[in-house]
């Protein structure tokens, strides 16, 4: 087959510790079929093609885009720009210059609305363009898919991060024997579901969980942390930053002012500052809290080895599928029946993606609203790759006293 156009790929939205092996693959892939000319990099997504700032990947040496499927953050740099009805024309006419046929965006729901509006962009010229989407995020939220590139890295993280600070807790005894764990999610779960993974044992944090999809009340909450600490001393909480109480209010949507991105969604924060404050009120104890922000998306030491293979897979079949005709289209992750995890790869419409959000199924979650169910481990488990490994704790045979006290 002789060359047919020129390739395009972006990064979009917030990056994982993934994003770069999903590149990798797409370079990897475009390599190989000889209807693929040049391959380009937008800079900071579609802002540079906007700008006519590109990069030429096909002079990356072997040596660094190996290197690249381990560096986290977005290699190319990446972007929260939407695109305005007076873009699409200059979008348009750059492509056609660069005689670009492929174009690919790797990103979230907002990158797959842009990928689709691409595409729309070009059918209404006349332009043959092939525009897919190449999923990642570490919410996992993108409907029509098992779960997302960047899920299984970042819900390592939250695992090993609430596991450490749980330990940390438990030393510190009266000192400070409440501590609260902000995790990142915009209305989905998925993210903090995943702190439930650091547990070998009942008692083992975190103690408690709350999501955005079950809603509970602060009276619950400071009574379900009392238990547990005068059950074991202590207790470890793991947050969403869009948790909500029992009228589907956010807990923290009071704390400070409220930011919007350039697609108009709030960025999440306040909750960990309000439970402490209450908390605190309420039980007479010191509460504390840690918020792992960014890290969790970024930690490429943490990352998992069945999402970074997973990452590269979908931007694989990315330019397989383009090749083959395909516009329109998301690949998806396909969950395979039987005892052993496996995957396949899929499409779905990017105008469904976009217009979709995958939120924590109830069944995930447990009846109380505070922790998740077998189900939702059985589902996570695999994707983080190895079992965190174990940990120690002293049987701590006590020495009889010799004084009285």
């Amino acid at each position: 087959m002789g060359n047919k156009g020129n390739l395009v790929v972006g990064q979009s939205g917030g990056p994982t510790a993934v994003i770069n092996s999903s590149l990798v693959g797409v370079i990897h892939e475009a390599m190989q079929h000889d209807a693929i000319g040049a391959i380009y990099g937008m800079v900071h997504g579609v802002s540079g093609v906007l700008h006519e700032e590109f990069i030429d990947l096909r002079q990356e040496s072997a040596e660094t885009l190996e290197r690249l499927r381990y560096t986290p953050a977005s290699a190319l740099g990446t972007v929260r720009y939407k695109l305005h009805s007076a873009d699409y024309d200059r979008l348009l006419d750059v492509l056609m210059a660069y005689d670009v046929r492929y174009f690919l965006y790797i990103g979230g729901n907002d990158s797959m609305d842009t990928a689709h509006k691409v595409h729309l962009a070009a059918q209404a010229k006349g332009y043959e363009l092939y525009a897919l989407g190449v999923p990642k995020t570490v919410d996992n939220d993108l409907a029509y898919t098992d779960h997302c590139p960047g899920y299984g890295s970042a819900a390592r993280f939250v695992a090993t991060a609430v596991r450490d600070t749980g330990y940390d807790t438990e030393a510190m005894g009266e000192s400070s024997p409440v501590k609260f764990i902000e995790v990142m999610g915009r209305n989905a779960g998925w993210l903090t579901a995943a702190a439930a993974l650091a547990r070998v044992e009942p008692n083992d944090p975190p103690q408690l969980l709350y999501v955005p999809e079950c809603g509970v009340s602060l009276e619950q909450v400071v009574n379900d942390v009392r238990y547990w600490y005068e059950t074991i001393g202590h207790c470890v909480v793991a947050v969403s930053e869009g948790m909500r109480n029992e009228q589907g209010e956010e807990i923290g949507s009071g704390f400070g002012q409220v930011e919007l991105d350039a697609f108009g969604h709030a960025r999440k924060g306040g909750v960990v500052e309000t439970l402490e404050a209450i908390v605190k009120a309420e039980l007479g104890v010191r509460v504390r809290h840690d918020k792992p922000g960014y890290l969790q998306r970024s930690c490429a030491a943490l990352a998992s080895p069945v999402d970074r293979a997973e990452a590269y897979l979908v931007g694989q079949a990315a330019v397989r599928e383009a090749l083959a005709g395909v516009s329109d289209r998301m690949i998806t992750l396909e969950r395979q029946p039987g005892p052993t995890y496996a995957v396949t790869t899929g499409l779905a419409p990017l105008a469904e993606v976009a217009n979709a959000e995958h939120l924590l199924p109830r069944e995930y979650i447990n009846a109380a609203g505070n922790g998740v169910t077998e189900a939702f481990l059985e589902y996570a488990r695999p994707l983080i790759g190895e079992p965190l490994a174990p940990y120690a704790r002293l049987a701590k045979h006590a020495v009889p006293k010799r004084l009285a006290e």
